[in-house]
């Protein structure tokens, strides 16, 4: 099981490597470089805090489960953490915002799309923190693929307005949390559905449209390319870094009010990026388990070995059936997930109104 962890450490390692290096820009300049390599120095230097080697294979009081979206976060939660904690140990859900007090949580599980920085809010001393990582490709193929599904869903409406209007209606009404609400979702759905309205009131709202092409992330007059989505300045904000940038706290959503300057600075001189990738690196070292979606059968075994007997054995449950010989069902497309219960359940209920 040790040279399992080790194999799987060595491969998400090589996964931010890809996404941390080959995604950046290629172009540096000199203009303000000296600035730039004062901020991102000084805040790894900030961010180098390491526990002891044993301490970090311990299961503390509170588990953070830092779910990157797209990694098949939601299996895990379902499969795994549901069954292991009761409804009273799990923390209120907070992919929103926080909805309980983070400095005395009176909880053990705590499961949300928030970086690391979040962990600047909780008790360190007695938190763990564990994550899955996916081949950045495929990730960002999945993040296109939602994004569409989850923006055309408001096609049932005759125009941008409308659909705005409603779902301010819906969510007054229910005050539910929807995917709107949800990072990185609230800045990419409200992207993609005025592109994808947009582009139906330029085709023509009653015009039946039949394209002959056949690759379907390339229907310009339907929705977003695939191509211009990717090299959107949204999608470079977001996405392209996305699971390294949640796994060193510095996305768009950090609770560190320096992030803005550092993202700009990796983006402005791309090799400053290297710095970045060094505490993702050593974040990765110091979480109690770090999984991967390609290897799903073998990630979730060592999740049970890890994580699942700690917990049974904190609770006093003294037997766990690990069942190692029934193999774990994966999606067969690399970039399906299923969906998240967090994200997508109440805009279904929007459609159904």
């Amino acid at each position: 099981m040790a040279r399992a962890a080790l194999r799987l450490g060595v491969r998400a390692l090589a996964l931010l490597v890809f996404v941390s290096v080959a995604l950046l820009p290629l172009v540096s300049s000199d203009d303000g470089y000296r600035h730039c390599e004062g901020v991102v120095r000084g805040w790894a230097d900030a961010s180098s805090g390491r526990v002891k080697d044993g301490d970090k294979l311990s299961l503390k009081d509170l588990l953070f489960f830092l779910h990157i979206p797209r990694t098949g976060g939601r299996t895990y939660f379902h499969c795994f953490l549901k069954k292991l904690y009761t409804n009273a140990q799990e923390c209120p859900r907070s992919y929103d915002k926080l909805r309980f007090d983070p400095s005395h949580p009176d909880c053990k599980l705590v499961v949300s799309h928030d970086d690391y920085s979040l962990t600047s809010k909780l008790p360190r001393e007695r938190t763990s923190v564990v994550t899955i990582l996916r081949n950045p490709v495929d990730r960002v193929f999945s993040t296109y693929e939602f994004s569409v599904e989850v923006a055309a869903r408001f096609l049932v409406h005759p125009n941008l307005t409308s659909a705005k209007l409603m779902t301010t209606r819906v969510l007054t009404k229910s005050r539910a949390v929807s995917t709107l609400d949800i990072w990185p979702w609230k800045y990419l759905v409200p992207w993609m559905r005025e592109d994808l309205f947009a582009r139906r009131d330029a085709r023509g709202v009653y015009k039946v449209h039949s394209s002959k092409k056949v690759n379907a992330y390339d229907v310009d007059d339907m929705v977003m390319p695939l191509h211009r989505y990717i090299n959107d300045p949204v999608a470079h904000e977001i996405i392209h870094n996305g699971a390294t940038f949640q796994i060193t706290g510095l996305t768009n959503n950090s609770y560190f009010d320096g992030a803005h300057e550092v993202r700009h600075c990796v983006r402005k001189h791309p090799d400053l990026g290297r710095i970045v990738l060094e505490v993702a690196k050593n974040r990765l070292d110091q979480m109690l388990y770090v999984g991967l979606t390609e290897d799903h059968e073998e990630s979730a075994r060592l999740f049970a070995h890890m994580v699942g007997a700690q917990v049974l054995s904190q609770s006093g449950t003294l037997t766990l059936d690990l069942k190692e010989d029934l193999p774990i069902e994966t999606d067969s497309h690399p970039s399906m997930e299923p969906e998240d219960e967090e994200t997508n359940g109440h805009l279904h209920t929007w459609l159904a109104e």
